[in-house]
C-alpha cells in the first residue's frame, strides 16, 4: 500500500511539474512557433498529409507532432496551451512508462525512483513544457526499446513505426542498432529467430508507409531530396551551427540537462560496469548500450542541438533509480557520498552563473534569489539523508526541490524575460503600423513567430547577402529584423530604413 501511495505521489509531482503555467508564456522563437504554425496551416488548408509552412510544402519533419497539435487546436483553439499540450501529456506518459517497465524489470521501488528521476530532470521537464517534437520521439523510442526488453515484439515494431513517423529514419535506426549491439555484446544472436521479424516488418510498414508512400507519390523527388537528403543526411554530415560542432558539446549538455541527477551519474555508471556477474547484467547492459549508442551517434553528427540526446534520459533515469535503490544495501558511506559532494559542486557552479545573471537581468532578482534558496535546501537535504543511509528519502527531497525549481522558473523568472524571446508583442505592434498593402520581409529567425501571431507569411530573408540585396533594391517594403542584424548594416544601408518600432531587441523598419 505504501508503494502504491508513492506511485500516485510521484505521478502527482510529475503532473504539477509539467502542467503549471503550461500555456501562460507565448511561443518562444524560433522553434516553438514552427510547431505551432504548421498544424495551424494543416487546418487552414484542410490538408493533414503534406506539412506546410508559410503556405509552402516543407519536408523538415514527419507529421506526428503536427497531427497531435492540430487535434489540440480543434479541442482548445489555436492557443499556446494547445501547441504545448501534446508534449506535456506524452511526457507524463513517458514517466509512467518508465515506472511501469522498471517495476517489471527490477522492482516497484526502483520503478518509482526512476520515474521521479526522469520527471524532475531539468531538460526533460523543460521540453515537456515546449511545443517541440523531442518528448514525442523520446516516448516512442522508450516504448520501443522497453517493449523489446520485455519481449513484446509486436509492440516493439509498432512503436518503432510511430517513432519513424515522429522524427524519421532514426525511429528505426536507433532501436535496430541498439538491439543488434546488445545481442552481440551478450552473445544472444540466436534470439533473432524469436523476434517475429516478418510480422514485425508488416506492422512497421503498416504504420509508416501510408504517409511516406503518399508523400513520395505526390511530391516525388522534392520530398525524397528534401526530407532524406537535406534534413537527415546533410544535417548529419554538415554542421548547421558551427559553434556547437565540437565533439565535447554534449558533455556539458548532459551535466546541465540531467541536473540534479547528473550528480549520481558517475556512481551509477560504475555500478553498471560492476554488474557483469549480476542477475541483472542483461538489463543493465541493454540500458548502457542504449545510452552509449545515442550519445555517440549525436557526438559524431556534425549538426548538434541541445535537445538531441533527450532519448537517453529514460535509460539514465532507470540506471540512476536502480543505483539509488541499491544504496540501501551498500556498506560504504563514503561511496554514497559521491552524490552529495558532486551535487554541491554542480549547485555552486549554477549559483555562480545565477550571480552573473543578476547583473544581466536585474528584473528577476527575486526569482533567482528564491531559486538559490531552494537549491541550497536541496543540497542540505541530500547531505542529511545520504549520510544517514536513507537514499530513497534523499530522492524524494531532491525531486520535491526540483518541482519548486520548475515552479519558480516558469512562474517567476521566465515571464518577465519572455518578451526578449518571443514575437507576439512585435506582431501586435506590426498590425498598428502596417499599411495593409506593401510587401513584408522577415528575418529567418523571427519568421515562424511573426507568421503564427500575425497570420501573415511575409517573405523570408537570411541575415547576410539576402538582407543586403533587399536593402539595396528599389522595392519599398516592411522589414521585421533583430536589432543585432540591423546593427551589422552599414550607415549608408541604415539611411534607407526608417525605424517604426523597436521592441525587446526586435525592430519593424520601413524601407524607403
Amino acid at each position: 500500500m505504501r508503494l502504491k501511495k508513492q506511485f500516485w505521489l510521484m505521478l502527482l509531482l510529475t503532473i504539477v511539474t509539467i502542467f503549471v503555467n503550461l500555456g501562460s508564456i507565448p511561443l518562444l522563437d524560433p522553434d516553438e512557433p514552427v510547431y505551432g504554425e504548421t498544424p495551424k496551416e494543416m487546418i487552414q488548408y484542410n490538408d493533414y498529409l503534406s506539412p506546410r509552412i508559410y503556405g509552402e510544402f516543407w519536408y523538415d519533419k514527419p507529421p506526428m507532432y503536427y497531427w497531435l497539435v492540430a487535434g489540440a487546436y480543434k479541442l482548445l483553439g489555436i492557443v499556446e496551451l494547445a501547441a504545448r499540450l501534446p508534449s506535456a501529456v506524452l511526457a507524463v506518459l513517458c514517466v509512467a512508462t518508465v515506472c511501469y517497465f522498471t517495476t517489471k524489470l527490477f522492482d516497484s521501488r526502483t520503478g518509482i525512483l526512476s520515474g521521479l528521476v526522469l520527471a524532475t530532470s531539468l531538460e526533460f521537464f523543460y521540453l515537456a513544457k515546449a511545443a517541440v517534437t523531442d518528448i514525442t520521439l523520446t516516448l516512442f523510442l522508450t516504448l520501443t526499446l522497453l517493449c523489446f526488453l520485455n519481449r513484446h515484439y509486436h509492440l516493439f515494431y509498432f512503436f518503432s513505426g510511430l517513432a519513424t513517423l515522429t522524427k524519421g529514419p532514426i525511429g528505426l535506426l536507433f532501436p535496430g542498432a541498439i538491439v543488434i549491439l546488445w545481442l552481440i555484446f551478450t552473445r544472444r544472436l540466436q534470439e533473432i529467430r524469436h523476434m517475429k521479424i516478418l510480422p514485425g516488418i508488416i506492422i512497421w510498414s503498416l504504420v509508416t508507409l501510408p504517409w511516406y508512400g503518399a508523400m513520395a507519390y505526390i511530391h516525388g523527388l522534392d520530398f525524397v531530396n528534401g526530407f532524406i537528403g537535406i534534413n537527415n543526411i546533410a544535417r548529419f554530415a554538415t554542421p548547421e551551427h558551427v559553434e556547437t560542432a565540437g565533439w565535447y558539446f554534449f558533455i556539458p549538455v548532459l551535466l546541465i540537462g540531467f541536473f540534479p541527477w547528473s550528480a549520481v551519474l558517475i556512481p551509477a555508471v560504475i555500478k553498471a560496469f560492476k554488474a557483469r556477474n549480476s542477475d541483472l547484467f542483461s538489463t543493465v547492459s541493454f540500458l548502457s548500450i542504449w545510452v552509449a549508442f545515442i550519445f555517440l551517434f549525436f557526438t559524431l553528427s556534425s549538426t548538434k542541438l541541445v535537445t538531441y540526446i533527450l532519448p537517453i534520459f529514460p535509460a539514465l533515469a532507470i540506471l540512476v533509480g536502480w543505483y539509488i535503490n541499491s544504496c540501501r544495501d551498500e556498506d560504504s558511506t563514503g561511496y554514497r557520498l559521491v552524490w552529495p559532494i558532486t551535487l554541491t559542486v554542480l549547485v555552486l557552479l549554477l549559483l555562480g552563473a545565477m550571480a552573473k545573471g543578476l547583473f544581466l537581468f536585474p528584473e528577476v532578482v527575486g526569482g533567482l534569489t528564491a531559486l538559490a534558496v531552494v537549491l541550497g535546501i536541496m543540497v542540505i537535504a541530500v547531505w542529511w539523508f545520504v549520510y544517514r543511509g536513507k537514499p530513497a528519502k534523499a530522492v524524494w527531497g531532491q525531486a520535491g526541490a526540483m518541482v519548486m525549481v520548475s515552479f519558480i522558473l516558469f512562474s517567476v523568472i521566465l515571464p518577465p524575460l519572455a518578451d526578449n524571446f518571443h514575437s507576439r508583442g512585435l506582431a501586435q505592434a506590426f498590425t498598428g503600423v502596417y499599411d495593409g498593402k506593401s510587401p513584408v520581409y522577415v528575418i529567418k529567425f523571427l519568421h515562424p513567430g511573426f507568421a503564427f501571431y500575425t497570420n501573415m507569411y511575409g517573405k523570408e530573408l537570411k541575415p547576410d547577402a539576402e538582407l543586403k540585396q533587399f536593402v539595396a533594391s528599389a522595392e519599398k517594403g516592411y522589414l521585421i529584423i533583430q536589432e543585432f542584424d540591423y546593427q551589422l548594416l552599414s550607415d549608408l544601408e541604415k539611411e534607407r530604413l526608417d525605424i517604426l518600432t523597436q521592441l525587446h531587441g526586435k525592430m519593424i523598419v520601413l524601407k524607403k
